[in-house]
């Protein structure tokens, strides 16, 4: 489904860490990846930590973020961007998605601002920015915070700045389905120095830099290993070749389907270069139960495949709290299937993929025809 590359100098750095006995939250690969993460992205700062879903926390945390505040997330997401803020005690306020991008809608977002709003959260959803100029102007005209949740957004860009970049903090996630993993582990970026001190404080425990074991406020033990940095830092080195093979294989998935009308990708923007860290589908007319054969008649076939998002604000933890329905977003979620999408896979593996997609969807119209 999402197999990692690691065929760059993973083993190398690791073994070095090895040698030299610094395989903890100390030693010279965690201030590396951080540096050249930083550079990558064109921020000031970047603080390592230990997973994405803490990324969100800290960058959540730094802001001060506590009990009556809000914050605004769209529905269609992976579960830990409204963890994150529930973490802290505020509410997270859902709302809808855009149909052609699946990312937090502008017009929604706007209509969503009250008094207690304190930030908000676009996700760059499966590598697609969300629509970035328009939040950011909201955000402004509001004096509310923008927290990019860039898990999924590594080496996205929108009009040449990347993923990252854009908002006043970011949090980027190196699990290992990511375009860029170390197995486990979290980045915050930001341009803001007084947030970037606050961050790496409270990702360190908020010890005192010069007195050991005295803690000034209650902080986390978020730090990223040296283990991890190096083999973040050997995959952040060969980032271009990553990208450019998801971009491969997104191109050969629009190749190969672009004869099944049933078949609908997520839109492109103009002035975005996607990152492609799943290639995700919908299907016409699908609901739960056609997919979840699609992706039997693709198990058979060897093929692994997965469900979209399911919105968050159905989900037992929510869901009492939401009283509201988000159409686009549910219509999203019940139609999608996320194909393999990663560095390594190959056109046979392609067309193995597309072949029986293709076979489901002609036994599925062929059922659907009126007995004659």
């Amino acid at each position: 489904m999402a197999a990692p590359v690691l065929n760059g100098n993973e083993r190398r750095y690791v073994l070095d860490c090895i040698d030299s006995g610094w395989i903890s939250t100390h030693g010279a690969y965690v201030p590396r990846f951080e540096q050249a993460f930083a550079e990558h992205i064109g921020c000031r700062h970047a603080i390592g930590c230990s997973n994405g879903t803490a990324a969100l926390h800290l960058c959540l945390a730094a802001l001060d973020i506590g009990p009556g505040d809000e914050v605004i997330v769209p529905t269609l997401t992976y579960v830990a961007t409204a963890n994150a803020v529930r973490y802290l005690g505020a509410r997270p306020v859902f709302v809808d998605v855009e149909p052609d991008i699946w990312t937090l809608a502008p017009v929604a977002f706007a209509a969503a601002v009250g008094p207690r709003t304190r930030a908000v959260i676009p996700v760059h959803l499966y590598g697609h920015p969300a629509a970035m100029p328009e939040i950011l102007d909201i955000a402004r005209a509001t004096g509310i915070a923008v927290i990019e949740d860039a898990a999924q957004a590594q080496g996205t860009s929108l009009a040449g700045r990347m993923a990252g970049s854009l908002g006043t903090l970011a949090a980027f996630s190196f699990f290992g389905n990511k375009t860029l993993t170390c197995g486990q582990g979290g980045m915050v970026t930001t341009d803001d120095d007084r947030l970037a001190e606050r961050l790496r404080h409270l990702a360190r425990v908020a010890m005192h830099p010069d007195r050991p074991y005295w803690h000034d406020e209650v902080g986390y033990n978020y730090r990223l290993t040296n283990i991890q940095a190096a083999i973040g830092l050997a995959q952040l080195e060969q980032v271009h070749w990553h990208l450019e093979r998801r971009r491969a294989v997104a191109a050969g998935y629009r190749e190969r389907l672009a004869h099944l009308p049933q078949v609908r990708f997520q839109q492109q923007r103009a002035d975005v270069r996607h990152g492609h860290w799943m290639v995700n589908v919908r299907i016409d007319a699908a609901d739960a139960d056609s997919i979840v054969a699609c992706r039997l008649a693709l198990s058979e076939r060897g093929v692994e495949t997965r469900v979209g998002f399911p919105p968050l604000h159905l989900l037992p933890p929510y869901a009492e709290a939401t009283p509201s329905s988000f159409p686009v977003a549910e219509a999203v979620s019940r139609e999608s299937l996320t194909l393999p999408t990663h560095a390594a896979l190959t056109p046979s593996q392609l067309d193995r993929v597309c072949d029986g997609l293709a076979a489901f969807l002609a036994r599925r119209e062929a059922s659907l025809r009126p007995a004659s």
